[in-house]
């Protein structure tokens, strides 16, 4: 299942514990360094940082970079910042990508408890797939943030907004609107069920129980103007 967990600080008078010496050294040998490559990856065990620029040829100018700030156990800290100018697409999804515990059906995922908090817009990207390791059929955006950009939809109306299937739909102690993963307001500190959403997708738009679960990502979906993402604690992991 899903976990999350806060960071833990650790004081600099346990260096004592052969334990808790080992979490100290597992922080320090991490790759802190800035990165800024169109696809770079980063790995701090069970994630990898990937600068996953796929829109960047969409711009008339910009970057986007990130770097590790600390891990420890299943709990990692970084920060990515982007600038980017002309054209109206993402340029880039900078995202923690889970490496450990995926190709599980849905139906064999239990409840999901999931915590972020954040400085600036982030979300949830999930893909699923009908045999492990295969190739996405559906994915599934849990929005907690937006700021001017556009969600996915079928149906537009003549003011050109995207229109929701499902308006006002309440999930793991928030309020969201549908569009295939969408989520009108700003969560900054999100404590909830993940799982909720994947349920209320197989049971009520046709998901299938049997796909199983191949990605698990959360970062931040850049297309114009500067931001910088700071996630000082992120934490999933897929028992």
């Amino acid at each position: 299942m899903f976990l999350a967990a806060l960071l833990l600080i650790v004081p600099s008078f346990v260096f004592a514990s052969p334990a808790l010496i080992d979490v100290t050294e597992r922080a320090a040998a991490i790759d802190t360094s800035s990165h800024c490559g169109l696809f770079d990856n980063i790995t701090s065990a069970p994630y990898s940082l990937l600068l996953n620029q796929w829109g960047a040829s969409g711009a008339t100018s910009g970057s986007d970079c990130a770097n590790l700030v600390s891990a420890s156990g299943t709990t990692v800290a970084w920060k990515t910042t982007w600038t980017w100018t002309g054209g109206n697409g993402v340029k880039s999804f900078t995202n923690i990508n889970l490496n450990s515990g995926l190709n599980k059906q849905l139906s064999a995922i239990p409840p999901s408890p999931a915590t972020s908090s954040v400085v600036a817009d982030v979300a949830y990207d999930l893909f699923t797939a009908n045999s492990a390791g295969g190739a996405a059929v559906n994915e599934i955006m849990i929005w907690l943030a937006n700021f001017n950009a556009g969600p996915i939809s079928a149906t537009f109306s003549a003011s050109g907004q995207a229109v929701p299937i499902v308006s006002n739909l309440s999930l793991a102690g928030h309020t969201w609107n549908l569009f295939f993963g969408f989520q009108r307001g700003t969560v900054t500190s999100f404590n909830g069920d993940i799982n909720l959403f994947l349920k209320y997708l197989t049971t009520n738009r046709g998901v299938s129980t049997s796909q199983f679960l191949t990605t698990a990502q959360g970062g931040t979906e850049a297309t114009s103007g500067s931001a910088t993402l700071t996630t000082s604690a992120f934490s999933l992991v897929i028992n």
